[in-house]
């Protein structure tokens, strides 16, 4: 085999192996011992490693084990890995140079295409202009940011515009990745190929897309090199797409010089898809999986009930499919509803809350009443800046349901609060992070949720203190340790 396609075929296999290590070893271990790592060689089931002759050895008598494990999950045609020290590995222009030579784009979901992409009202501005890079890079939106929490489509636009250059553009050289493998590679590059090399592989790039920028936070020396390259590409007309989990303005760990350039173009928000984007989603779910549907206001059923982001819906969609197999019963209202109401407090089968294109979604005001009768805390001082443990956690959970049961922007949460937007991401966070089956969390949630759909027909009420809880859960340990911090 040529050695050009043998180290392809090396790189592709030693990326898996190393995401699968980086998931599984703790951060410092990873960066600290595998980092440095790169394959060499394959000869008879063995894959050569170079390591730093100041570390091979402690690697391959503490590593070994889990770097073969890894590897013959990833490629079962290698039984072993073996070391050689770091200056005796191939020179540039042998194997070992040509597997640095060029950088390596994430893998692409054969699902990320502008085809399959489902318009709502939350998207529509981000898909256009997304459409509008692809057509015209360099020219549209230079740069092109696109924020929003998780599942809501960033990954798929990006995606999408990768797929569209690359069957419509193949001249063009164009590069996806995340933030963390930008990161990953400028460390890689100081520490093998030095500063230079980086530079030329990226400057030299067409269109460069980058999932998850917010992962550049905190990170220095990877901001500093990404500021150049951000204007080397900028100022020869490359294209640029960036996402993040924030708008530039609220990634206050980042340099205030990134947050300016990436303003520079145009900066897109993507909400939470309405009633009717639900329902388009379920229904493509429902035509290329395995769900046999008999009646199609099931899927306007599981899309009332289901409120969020994508991922809630597949959940909801396959435990309706999974109560479907185990009765044997066809997809209707009524099983959906069946399905869905028995699923955990805190998860997408909750009793459904009505939207705006279902009939009006809960103000914020009735949101945090709903929060301030269940956990037993005045409406006074949720809006205060008081910060005890009991109060925080109130006011978390009505930020993550606002964010959950409006179409607000994260500003327009903010100032219901008296907060940043900052402060409503970071509840929505912690609230997402206690999600688990059982947990108090998740309690709280279902008990406001039951609460604003008992009222939902009555008018808001004034503001007023609530002294007493509703059916009020475990009250918070005085244990310091279970203080949530704003």
């Amino acid at each position: 085999m040529p050695s050009e396609a043998l180290s392809d075929d090396l790189a592709s296999i030693w990326e898996r192996v190393r995401e699968a290590l980086e998931a599984s070893l703790p951060a410092s271990t990873f960066q600290l011992w595998i980092e440095p790592l790169r394959p060499v060689s394959a000869q008879s089931g063995t894959l050569h490693l170079a390591a730093p002759a100041a570390t091979r050895t402690w690697v391959e008598r503490r590593y070994r084990g889990v770097l073969q494990a890894a590897l013959r999950d990833t490629a079962p045609e290698f039984e072993r890995v073996e070391f050689v020290a770091e200056e005796q590995a191939a020179p540039d222009g042998a194997l070992g140079g040509a597997w640095t030579a060029s950088v390596q784009s994430l893998a692409l979901d054969p699902t990320h295409t502008f085809e399959r992409f489902v318009i709502g009202s939350g998207n529509r501005l981000a898909h256009s202009a997304a459409l509008a890079v692809a057509e015209l890079p360099g020219e549209a939106y230079n740069p092109l940011f696109l924020h929003g929490p998780p599942g809501l489509g960033k990954t798929h636009l990006l995606g999408a515009i990768v797929d569209y250059l690359r069957r419509q553009r193949p001249e063009l050289t164009v590069h996806y990745t995340t933030a963390e493998r930008f990161t990953t590679e400028f460390v890689g590059a100081l520490r093998k190929d030095g500063p230079e090399r980086f530079k030329q592989r990226y400057r030299k790039l067409d269109a460069l897309l980058i999932d998850d920028v917010q992962a550049l936070e905190g990170k220095e020396y990877t901001q500093e090199e990404f500021v150049h390259t951000f204007n080397e590409l900028h100022a020869a007309g490359k294209q640029i797409v960036l996402s993040s989990d924030r708008p530039p303005g609220a990634l206050a760990r980042l340099e205030e010089r990134l947050r300016d350039r990436f303003g520079w173009g145009l900066c897109v928000e993507l909400g939470s898809p309405d009633l009717r984007t639900r329902t388009a989603l379920l229904w493509r779910m429902a035509v290329e999986g395995p769900l046999e549907l008999h009646d199609p206001d099931a899927l306007k059923e599981i899309a009332g009930q289901t409120i969020g982001n994508v991922r809630r819906l597949q959940g909801a969609m396959t435990r309706v499919a999974a109560v479907s197999s185990m009765l044997s019963q066809p997809v209707t209202p009524a099983l959906a509803r069946q399905a869905l109401d028995q699923s955990p407090p805190g998860t997408s089968g909750l009793a459904p809350i009505n939207d705006a294109a279902a009939g009006g979604a809960p103000s914020v005001s009735a949101i945090q009443e709903a929060v301030c009768s269940v956990l037993g805390v005045s409406r006074k001082d949720l809006l205060s800046p008081r910060r005890t443990a009991l109060i925080s956690r109130a006011r978390h959970v009505a930020m993550y349901l606002a964010r959950d049961l409006t179409s607000l922007s994260l500003a327009q949460i903010a100032r219901e609060f008296g907060r940043d937007h900052s402060t409503v991401l970071h509840a929505v966070r912690i609230v997402s992070g206690r999600l688990d089956n059982g947990s108090e969390t998740s309690t709280v949630l279902h008990r406001a949720r039951q609460l604003l759909a008992a009222n939902a027909d009555a008018p808001d009420p004034e503001p007023r203190p609530v002294h007493q809880p509703i059916s009020s859960p475990h009250q918070p340990s005085a244990d310091p340790s279970r203080t949530i911090p704003r």
